[in-house]
């Protein structure tokens, strides 16, 4: 299928910077005894998924729910990472079974885990899929390997954007593209798209990809987006080798991606004193979480209230691998 490919920088902003409105409220989390920790996604009800990497160097998933950690390993994995859940606590991720693929994401399986139950999630042919976000209807998406570069790296041209639905993939025809997440009605997706060796976020709807940079950015990453499709979260690098996580509000996005009115809003979130901060999941109502990097160089998840507190943090759960 044919597709009408629109580059579109979206400048009718209004351009904020440093932290995100003060009404907001940054909270910080560590898996206990973790090296890193990154949260990836996170749901209507503030349930957070993530990963983390443990002090001998293995990286699980975990789940963060009423302030206790869950550790999700997918069995005989020797990686597992959990990166979406939905408001059923469905999740969604990726794990790998070969060591000498790590950290590659060629070779990684996509698996949902449904009701304490892992549920593979590969589609047929490919070198690796890698299941990112998953909504309420079940729909999953993410990317999908055509091939294998050189040594068995990642090749670029065969990076693929996917969603599964009803037990189908359905393929993104453009070359370097990934899904990142969906509207609840599965109608449009957002992620990342690699032009002229460069990397930009994108909106595609039908037969309609629109890509789009945060301003001044060298690159732009966009990692989720609310079921209403009104809001999106992601980071970028600025001019100066500087990464930071973002918001962009689309405004009135009713309308064909060609035809956006704005105003469009993108406004930087950079936890305070951070090195490097990542926006990387929102919720309904507009939580975010991420990851962000101290002054020493240790990576800790982080959660952004836009309602208030929550509560984080707590001794990890005796029953793994259990979603529910």
């Amino acid at each position: 299928m044919s597709r009408n490919t629109a580059f579109s920088v979206l400048c009718s902003l209004a351009l904020l910077s440093g932290a995100a409105a003060a009404e907001d409220r940054f909270i910080t989390f560590d898996y206990p005894g973790a090296t890193s920790t990154t949260s990836w996604g996170v749901n209507a009800e503030g349930v957070v998924v993530g990963s983390y990497v443990d002090s001998s160097g293995s990286t699980h998933g975990f789940l963060l729910r009423e302030g206790k950690f869950t550790s999700v390993d997918y069995p005989g994995a020797v990686y597992t990472s959990a990166q979406g859940i939905n408001t059923q606590g469905d999740i969604v991720g990726c794990h790998i079974e070969d060591a000498t693929r790590i950290p590659n994401s060629i070779g990684c399986h996509g698996f949902l885990l449904h009701q304490g139950a892992f549920i593979s999630v590969d589609a047929p042919g490919k070198y690796g899929t890698m299941a990112v976000r998953i909504n309420d209807a079940g729909q999953i998406v993410g990317c999908v390997h055509d091939d294998t570069g050189p040594g068995g790296t990642m090749s670029n041209d065969g990076l693929h954007a996917v969603r599964y639905s009803n037990g189908a993939f359905t393929q993104l025809s453009m070359g370097m593209t990934m899904d990142y997440s969906l509207t609840a009605d599965g109608s449009v997706t957002t992620g990342i798209v690699m032009m002229d060796g460069v990397t930009h976020g994108y909106l595609s709807r039908g037969d309609t990809v629109v890509p789009f940079d945060f301003p001044f950015a060298a690159l732009t990453n966009p990692f989720d987006m609310t079921p209403s499709g009104d809001t999106i979260v992601g980071g970028y690098i600025d001019r100066a080798n500087a990464t930071h996580g973002f918001l962009l509000r689309l405004g009135d996005s009713s309308g064909a991606f060609g035809g956006l009115t704005g105003p469009f809003e993108f406004i930087t979130i950079d936890y305070p004193g951070a090195t490097r901060t990542v926006a990387r999941g929102i919720n309904p109502r507009g939580d975010v979480v991420g990851n962000y990097v101290d002054a020493a160089g240790k990576t800790h998840g982080f959660f952004l209230s836009a309602v208030g507190a929550v509560i984080v943090g707590g001794p990890p759960s005796s029953s793994p691998n259990q979603s529910q």
